[in-house]
């Protein structure tokens, strides 16, 4: 029986829909948008204002009646609507820009995403105009946007860092073997720094500066020379705004917790793996990818917690979305990696068994 998904001839689209950022890929045309998943909505007309960085930057500055949020948290769809609306309007800029008329589309999706989530996100993507959805979990995607010889017969082991989720996995013959999705990244290590610096600095902070501080002085080990940053912020005693200088041990001490437990799903994960696999892990080593895979010195750290090799993927931040593309590039061999369209094939093989 062939099992055909794609036209090839089809203007086909490859979606991370990140908790932190949207990124979108057309086949034969690479990343053609990459922006923080942020909308802008007026309250009172449900008219959406702004998106992206635009909307990012409203954050935390917002009236009343304008609402600026972050529509999906832990990596899931927490505002079905807002979701919606932003989705269509990426959705239709790359459409009219590129002529596509109701294209076909493989969105990355953690791998504990439950199945009321899947059809949130399938539901979401139709309603944005696709004409089809795929889904395909994102370490899956990662792995295949890292280069990592996903279809061979040996094992590779991939931890991708997103905002909202860390999924790891270890991928052979087409498929995840053993995986640990826990929700526990970015926006945790952000929570983090806004803790540390109300606990030791009495000072509070916002999400936007958490962010820039993980991004200039987070670090999982000392660096060589230590980086500092100032940072404005709410005096918590008499509510006044002050500055207070913050270090990379600062930062460190800060992200400490949440990146043990990071370092501790690799090590779950690691212990369920077939010995054959962990054997083929500790010779090509444990690939990362996403935006927390840049946090400095990431690699070290878990390099000595878990005696294997680490490297860091090629741009690891569009590895979701490059593996996305790379899927509609290469159906034929890949196509075993679509969440729903497995389930589907597995019930009309059940069928054809009754």
């Amino acid at each position: 029986m062939k099992f055909k998904l794609f036209d090839f001839t089809s203007k086909d689209i490859g979606i991370d829909l990140g908790t932190a950022n949207i990124i979108i890929t057309l086949k034969g045309k690479g990343i053609v948008i990459n922006e923080p998943s942020v909308v802008a909505i007026d309250k009172e007309t449900g008219e959406l204002l702004a998106t992206g960085m635009e909307a990012k930057e409203m954050l935390g500055r917002t009236p009343e009646t304008i609402k600026a949020i972050r529509p999906l948290r832990d990596g899931v769809i927490a505002d079905y609507t807002a979701t919606q609306v932003m989705l269509k309007n990426a959705l239709n800029r790359v459409c009219k820009r590129y002529s596509i008329f109701r294209p076909r589309v493989v969105v990355g999706v953690p791998s504990g995403i439950t199945e009321v989530e899947e059809r949130a996100v399938e539901e979401a993507v139709l309603q944005a105009g696709a004409k089809e959805v795929y889904l395909i979990e994102e370490p899956m995607a990662a792995a295949i946007g890292a280069n990592l010889g996903v279809s061979e017969p040996e094992g590779n082991m991939v931890v991708d860092i997103g905002g909202g989720t860390t999924e790891v996995a270890v991928v052979s013959l087409g498929g995840i073997v053993v995986s640990e999705s826990i929700r526990i990244a970015g926006d945790e290590l952000d929570e983090a720094i806004i803790q540390y610096t109300k606990k030791v600095k009495n000072l509070m902070i916002g999400q936007t500066t958490a962010e820039q501080i993980k991004m200039k002085l987070g670090c999982a080990m000392p660096l060589m020379t230590t980086a500092t940053m100032e940072v404005r912020g709410r005096d918590l005693k008499n509510g006044y705004p002050r500055t207070v200088e913050l270090t990379s041990e600062d930062i460190q001490k800060a992200i400490q917790e949440p990146i043990q437990k990071i370092v501790d799903a690799i090590k779950q994960t690691l212990e369920k793996t077939p010995p054959e696999l962990a054997a083929d892990i500790m010779d090509n080593g444990i690939v990362l990818t996403g935006g927390g895979a840049m946090i400095q010195n990431l690699d070290k750290y878990i390099m000595q917690k878990t005696d294997m090799p680490v490297y860091i993927a090629e741009e690891p931040l569009n590895c979701v979305a490059k593996g996305a593309t790379m899927t509609l590039e290469n159906v034929e061999k890949l196509k075993t990696v679509f969440i729903n369209s497995r389930k589907a094939l597995h019930h009309k093989l059940g069928e054809e068994y009754v």
